[in-house]
């Protein structure tokens, strides 16, 4: 006998209607996963290009200097950061490439999965403010649309995924909140799902 993939029902007050969505959990662990998948392949692509980019010879070859130096728009309100970040590149540019692949292999298995969102989701943070063209009274426009870039995508999907624990399905974190560490602290549930 075949199992029906198991549906639940979300109700909503949509002015002043009560309205009853449909879902199938099979369906979201389904899309929770490709996304899950999807965005490690980002952040791995992202951190081993950087890696080697100067070649096995020059492995940490990448330096964001250049970037910050030139990159930011004189409008941005947070300038002063980032070239203050370009100053200490020697601390930066190894967070940047070391983080985007640890946080790639976290996404990946499943592993402390909502504290890898989370500095995702802070790196993400950094990559949109930095292509903000202009200050507040400009709406904060980035150089390929008004508000939002792909940046400001990917750090609210990792949200979404770290909200719904998306490292418990086919993830290591399922596994680790069975041991008696995580049960004896519970609190270490914060950084798994």
């Amino acid at each position: 006998m075949a199992t029906q993939p198991s549906e639940r029902t979300l109700r909503a007050d949509l002015l002043g209607r009560n309205v009853d969505f449909n879902y199938s959990e099979t369906w979201l662990a389904y899309s929770m996963l490709g996304l899950r998948v999807v965005m490690a392949w980002v952040f791995l692509q992202a951190g081993l290009a950087k890696l080697f980019e100067g070649g096995l010879a020059d492995p940490l070859a990448w330096s964001s200097v250049g970037f910050l130096q030139n990159a930011i728009a004189d409008a941005n309100p947070l300038q002063g950061l980032f070239l203050f970040f370009a100053d200490y590149a020697a601390i930066i540019d190894p967070m940047v490439v070391f983080g985007q692949i640890l946080i790639g292999l976290a996404l990946l298995f499943g592993v402390l999965f909502r504290f890898a969102a989370l500095m995702g989701a802070i790196m993400m943070s950094m990559f949109w403010t930095a292509a903000w063209q202009g200050g507040l009274m400009d709406g904060f426009p980035v150089a390929h649309g008004y508000f939002v870039d792909s940046s400001l995508v990917y750090m609210l999907i990792l949200f979404g995924l770290g909200a719904w624990g998306a490292g418990r399905i086919v993830g290591i974190d399922r596994a680790l909140e069975e041991t008696e560490l995580v049960k004896n602290a519970p609190a270490l549930r914060y950084l798994l799902g």
